[in-house]
């Protein structure tokens, strides 16, 4: 059943935006002094791809879903992708000590403590939750929603009613007019056979 395509374009647009951002900041950030590891823009390292990259790229897939989702079962699909790239940012900082030997998840964040503060979540704290946050709202905004296909439907037969004719109650058919069984009048002479009897 189709879905007002309305239903997810805000916070497509959004989940895309912050899809873009988390997967370019490594690389851009150093243009202002927003950085880990190095302060040297385009420093591409495999923790980058695999923290930054890939759950921001899933992010602006998941907003792309959602802006342009006309059914219910695109529109929940792009939030539960969202949902899992939010998640992704959250945690993934913690799953790369399995295998991270530095400092941090792609290096320590630059300089004083209100600026790595601020890095660590436009990187990916804040950033996760802001992204889980408007997948899962998305998810509950797509299954709440009522199919257009119901509203038009009740809109025609709304239309129907009100251009339909006011029944008139039934004339009852007058008492002469009944069909009876046929019955000669008197006096008129019918044919007799023999064994009838003389009408009077």
């Amino acid at each position: 059943m189709r879905i007002a395509r309305s239903t997810g374009a805000v916070s497509g647009l959004s989940i895309a935006l912050l899809g873009l951002w988390g997967a370019l900041i490594p690389f851009v950030g150093p243009y202002f002094d927003y950085s880990f590891g190095v302060n040297s823009s385009w420093h591409y390292t495999t923790d980058r791809l695999w923290l930054n990259i890939l759950p921001g790229a899933l992010a602006v897939i998941a907003g792309v879903l959602l802006f342009i989702a006309a059914t219910r079962v695109a529109g929940v699909l792009g939030g539960w992708l969202a949902v899992v790239a939010g998640t992704w940012f959250v945690v993934g900082p913690a799953v790369s000590l399995t295998w991270e030997t530095g400092t941090g998840p792609i290096g320590r964040p630059l300089f004083g403590a209100t600026r790595q503060m601020l890095e660590l979540l436009g990187y990916f704290y804040g950033l996760g939750a802001l992204i889980l946050a408007l997948g899962a709202f998305s998810i509950g905004r797509f299954a709440s929603r009522p199919r257009l296909a119901e509203e038009e439907a009740i809109a025609r037969a709304s239309r129907t009613e009100a251009r339909a004719p006011t029944p008139t109650p039934h004339t009852a058919e007058p008492q002469g007019r009944r069909h009876l069984p046929f019955r000669r009048p008197r006096g008129v002479a019918q044919d007799r056979t023999p064994g009838d009897q003389v009408s009077r």
